[in-house]
């Protein structure tokens, strides 16, 4: 029942950060052409930019060549820009890369592959790359199986808000992997995960509260309101 993320990030964010300014006003020329859906002005803004090495360009060309945004859909030639804009750092592309690793798409399955993506992406605060990197801990796919670091990553998500790193952190406080066992944070995490709208998180809540005392589920969602006060930070 984990619940990973393994859905291509179609966030396009402006990094400028070292990009010149003429690449930066092409970029955001693309960006606002793409976000109202006309790829094809997209596909001429971005393309010469990606051919220059621009990794935002890059990996906004990804986006369009995986979901065949004004372009026939090619799994292939997604994973050739998002490669290109992996290797010069973009958390976006390294976590949807990792995503094509998993999934087999455009290149061989290769879960090995994937954790190396996905590790990069996590280190750099990439809140999706987090929880399947935690997931691939979890178990054991790339990566030895070690329920603490496993535990470590859906942490950092979970702190990011991430329902489904949340509802993880559920499963391993119910089972006591990577963390003593305690029903009572697994209702916490699970009630969290329901409240940022995750459907399973409210079942297993309430499915696991039928064990507990009257007391520890007081407990539990009052831990619960007062991670949400921190902003899921401490919990």
């Amino acid at each position: 029942m984990k619940n990973l993320t393994f859905t291509i990030c179609l966030t396009l964010v402006v990094l400028l950060g070292s990009t010149g300014t003429s690449w930066g006003a092409d970029h955001n020329k693309g960006l606002a052409a793409y976000n109202r859906d006309d790829f094809a002005t997209a596909l001429r803004e971005w393309r010469p930019l990606a051919e220059q090495g621009n990794a935002d360009a890059q990996f906004g060309l990804g986006v369009m060549y995986y979901n065949g945004y004004g372009v026939l859909k090619d799994d292939k030639t997604a994973v050739k820009w998002y490669t290109l804009a992996a290797e010069q750092g973009d958390a976006y592309a390294q976590t949807n890369l990792g995503m094509m690793y998993t999934n087999g798409e455009g290149v061989p399955q290769d879960y090995k592959t994937a954790a190396k993506w996905y590790t990069l992406a996590a280190k750099q605060g990439g809140v999706r790359a987090q929880t399947n990197l935690g997931v691939m801990y979890d178990e054991g796919q790339g990566v030895i199986q070690d329920y603490k670091t496993a535990v470590k990553w859906y942490t950092l998500a979970a702190e990011q808000g991430d329902f489904r790193a949340q509802f993880n952190l559920g499963l391993m406080y119910a089972k006591g992997a990577g963390v003593i066992k305690d029903k009572v944070y697994a209702h916490m995490w699970w009630n969290i995960a329901a409240s940022n709208g995750h459907e399973d998180g409210g079942k297993l809540r309430d499915s696991v509260a039928k064990s507990m005392t009257p007391a520890d589920i007081s407990a539990a969602q009052t831990l619960a309101r007062e991670c949400i006060r921190k902003e899921y930070k401490g919990c």
